[in-house]
């Protein structure tokens, strides 16, 4: 079993740093009046945990029932696709409807459903930053609307993507990175939970929470993978990606002129590997900042970042960005 899943907070106690939001989520939920959320801050500092941890006090036994949680980045990426495969929208998907209206309806009608032994039920928004401006403005009506039936619950990694009218409804609580002594103490308290066959030194584990940058759902599965093996140390190795892997390959291809073998690449992680490129960008990116750190190309990946928003095909922008590599660096 993942350890990421069997440390997961279920109370608040459990919950690593951030004692002051705890403290006012934990008081909310024993109270039983809970406004609309804006949750932000980087990945795995405890966002989705704490909401969870909010939903089980305040439903108990109930809280699958009355908490609905809407993926925003897979339905946006993937379009109708998602909500055809997705079993919770068989019933209530119109497939002779554009996405945007479908989302308006899907959300009306949970927020519209009556709570279960509760005066109001949770609808919750992971990845919100993905919901384009129209699927936010229409959320406007929907949460005054329904404010008797239903909370709404933001969670972000880039707070400035929601707009004014949606976060002024909201209560903003904001997740920093997990302070690396707090990281490391809870590392070590899995440690001697688990007792592996391979146990991680002192070092070692300072070496895992400086690496993750306060991510500590990383910390925890770089551990786990260092603890379960067999091999010796080796931080480098363990964080390594299939998927860094093929970044890396695109370096060398560029770096040996070769445009041809470097737009294969990338075409395949977004193909493959289905990535978008946003995400071809971020592999990227680490692939820069360990081997090359370039200020050129640090300037080229980020106006094709900049390009692909304003643009229909992605594809072309990130051919482009090879053969200006190509050209500008080791032309």
């Amino acid at each position: 079993m993942l350890w990421i899943e069997k440390y997961r907070p279920a109370v608040f106690e459990e919950i690593v740093g951030h004692e002051r939001v705890v403290q006012h989520l934990g008081s909310f939920a024993s109270g039983g009046s809970l406004p609309h959320l804006l949750i932000s801050g980087p990945h795995g500092t405890g966002k989705s945990a704490a909401v969870e941890c909010v939903a089980r006090r305040l439903y108990g036994d109930h809280w699958v029932e009355n908490c609905t949680v809407i993926h925003a980045s897979d339905l946006f990426l993937l379009g109708k696709k998602y909500l055809e495969d997705d079993d919770r929208y068989a019933h209530i998907y119109r497939k002779d409807e554009s996405l945007i209206n479908n989302f308006k309806h899907i959300i009306r009608w949970y927020a519209s459903l009556q709570p279960l032994n509760a005066p109001f039920k949770m609808v919750v928004i992971d990845d919100a930053s993905a919901l384009t401006h129209d699927a936010q403005s229409s959320l406007r009506r929907t949460m005054e609307r329904y404010s008797g039936t239903c909370r709404f619950v933001f969670c972000t990694t880039h707070p400035a993507a929601i707009i004014p009218p949606i976060a002024s409804r909201c209560i903003p609580f904001f997740f920093g990175p997990v302070a690396p002594d707090l990281a490391s103490a809870h590392l070590k308290s899995i440690l001697a939970k688990e007792k592996p066959g391979r146990c991680c030194s002192d070092d070692e584990i300072d070496l895992i929470v400086q690496d993750s940058g306060g991510d500590l759902r990383r910390s925890v599965m770089l551990l786990q993978v260092a603890a379960e093996s067999g091999e010796p140390f080796d931080l480098a190795k363990f964080r390594e990606t299939e998927t860094g892997m093929v970044a890396a390959a695109i370096y060398s291809a560029i770096a040996a002129g070769d445009g041809i073998s470097a737009n294969r690449r990338i075409e395949s992680l977004m193909i493959q590997y289905g990535l978008s490129a946003g995400e071809v960008l971020k592999e990227l990116r680490k692939v820069l900042k360990r081997e090359y750190n370039d200020p050129r190309i640090a300037c080229a990946l980020a106006d094709t970042d900049y390009l692909i928003g304003h643009c229909n095909n992605e594809y072309i922008q990130l051919n482009a960005l090879a053969a200006r590599i190509i050209d500008e660096v080791f032309g």
